[in-house]
């Protein structure tokens, strides 16, 4: 089938390759699409997002690689937007003039008094957070996670959902949430019921595979089944940070949909296609 991966990072955030390097891996593995997103906070930034005074560099360098190698792949050029208020919204309006193809709109911090943390971290720093923030309380900690996805859901305008339950990331280590607990499940459906209003695909995200934090996809089965019950549309994407890994796991992440009762990916430059 089509091969398309449109959350990519590279040197100009937190990615290990420059997008040029990403660029051939993807020709090499039979791309036909690839769409840049480097982790944004436009206009502020922190260690791990673009530096704010570079996002006009990004974007020229990304728009070069699309025209250099337009008669062998369709480059994108988009940004993973956290969701961090009042800061950062995902929201097409704020980049102006960089005029992104698409946008991912994320959530990958938790705030709670006044004091933030973040659940996509190194165990010892989501455990040092949850210990900061919550006092261990991993309920509490779980609903301002959802609680913040179903906030930009409603604030935000952008295309794909990020990992839409990132939250679990570190969970098979520090055992701070039950899944299978009834006020979890609540929180999920609570969240996808917010995403159907919305018309925002979900990503079906292989990153925790390729970096060996979970064996598993975000969203989870029981995650997934709800999105599609909630004809919610979905892509796949690697949430790749390492060349090698651009494909990581999609055959498996295509099994997975199909067991959800998916018939087709959903892209938002091109389209729907069967699975």
């Amino acid at each position: 089938m089509t091969k398309i991966n449109l959350h990519t990072h590279s040197t100009f955030c937190d990615g290990k390759n420059t997008p040029e390097e990403m660029v051939l891996s993807a020709l090499e593995k039979g791309f036909s699409v690839l769409g840049f997103s480097s982790h944004s906070m436009y206009p502020f930034s922190s260690d791990w997002h673009i530096p704010s005074n570079q996002h006009a560099d990004y974007v020229k360098a990304i728009r070069e690689l699309a025209v250099k190698y337009q008669d062998r792949i369709k480059i994108l050029c988009g940004f993973e937007c956290d969701y961090f208020p009042p800061l950062s919204i995902p929201e097409k309006s704020h980049f102006g003039e960089l005029k992104p193809d698409y946008l991912i709109g994320a959530v990958h911090y938790v705030v709670h008094n006044n004091m933030q943390a973040t659940v996509d971290d190194a165990t010892n720093k989501v455990q040092e957070g949850l210990e900061r923030l919550y006092k261990g309380d991993g309920r509490l900690c779980v609903h301002d996670y959802y609680q913040a996805q179903r906030d930009m859901l409603k604030q935000g305008n952008f295309e794909i959902w990020a990992h839409p339950d990132l939250v679990r990331k570190r969970n098979g280590l520090l055992h701070f949430f039950d899944e299978t607990e009834k006020w979890y499940k609540d929180e999920v459906r609570e969240t996808v019921k917010v995403a159907a209003k919305t018309g925002v695909i979900a990503e079906i995200n292989t990153g925790a595979i390729a970096r060996g934090a979970m064996d598993d996809v975000y969203p989870s089965s029981y995650f997934l089944s709800l999105l599609h019950d909630a004809g919610i549309p979905v892509c796949i994407s690697s949430d790749c940070h390492n060349a090698p890994d651009l494909d990581c796991a999609f055959d498996r992440a295509i099994q997975i949909a199909k067991k959800a009762g998916y018939k087709e990916l959903v892209y938002p430059i091109a389209g729907s296609i069967p699975l």
